[in-house]
């Protein structure tokens, strides 16, 4: 579906259908990758449309995670979603905890990103269930049998957990500077105040050692080649 025709289903179908069944439903448009940040811009430049959107969706098989910014610069009023990004089985936990941190977890959200999805939550050990035509080499975060939880988990369970388990709902990003090989984001958590630092060690080779300041202290710390770790203040 083109832009120009989402637009015309957003303007003349979709949207009035919510508002006249009073469906509070968010429409979100795009859902595809960060090398057409020109989709959902097209979508906003017609006012009819636009109207009924809350914001975009992205994937990053293709382009770069800062193209979220480019559609937040033109249009700040509309929120930005990222919502897929697939771990191929057999997994290999090093890389892809750095890679998908990196670039998800931190990159997402620091390019205005309020949400960071890993695809998919769970399948057995045939990597299914899924749709005919479907990926058939999709690792889930957790290998299920029957009712049971296999160990040990899967990379993607470690990569959103660095967030989810810390970075509560209702946190909001604040800043944080970036030095070189140090990727990083930070939140403030609303419920008790207190932040959270994500840190990504991109060298694989050495350890590297650093300082956080917070809530005027300083704290002295470091991390492996190719770790990622949490920090709270």
């Amino acid at each position: 579906m083109l832009a120009v025709f989402q637009a015309d289903f957003i303007k003349q179908s979709l949207g009035p259908a919510f508002r006249r069944h009073s469906i509070n439903t968010k429409i979100i448009v795009y859902d595809h990758n960060a090398d057409r940040p020109d989709y959902p811009i097209e979508i906003y430049k017609d006012s009819d449309a636009s109207q009924y959107v809350d914001g975009s969706a992205f994937h990053l098989y293709g382009g770069h995670i800062d193209a979220l910014s480019s559609v937040h610069d033109r249009y700040p009023d509309k929120h930005l979603y990222f919502t897929e990004q697939w771990v191929g089985a057999p997994g290999n936990l090093k890389g892809d905890l750095v890679w998908h941190v990196k670039n998800l977890i931190v990159g997402a959200t620091r390019n205005w990103a309020r949400t960071v999805l890993e695809w998919n939550l769970a399948a057995d050990s045939k990597l299914e269930p899924h749709t005919p035509g479907g990926c058939t080499q999709c690792l889930g975060a957790l290998t299920i049998d029957g009712n049971q939880v296999l160990s040990p988990r899967n990379p993607a369970y470690y990569i959103v957990a660095h967030a989810a388990k810390f970075v509560r709902p209702t946190s909001t990003r604040v800043g944080s500077n970036s030095p070189i090989s140090l990727s990083n984001v930070a939140f403030q958590r609303q419920d008790d105040k207190r932040k959270v630092l994500i840190v990504v060690n991109e060298n694989n080779s050495g350890k590297q050692t650093f300082q956080i300041q917070c809530n005027g202290k300083i704290y002295d710390t470091s991390l492996n080649g190719g770790s990622v770790g949490t920090y709270i203040c």
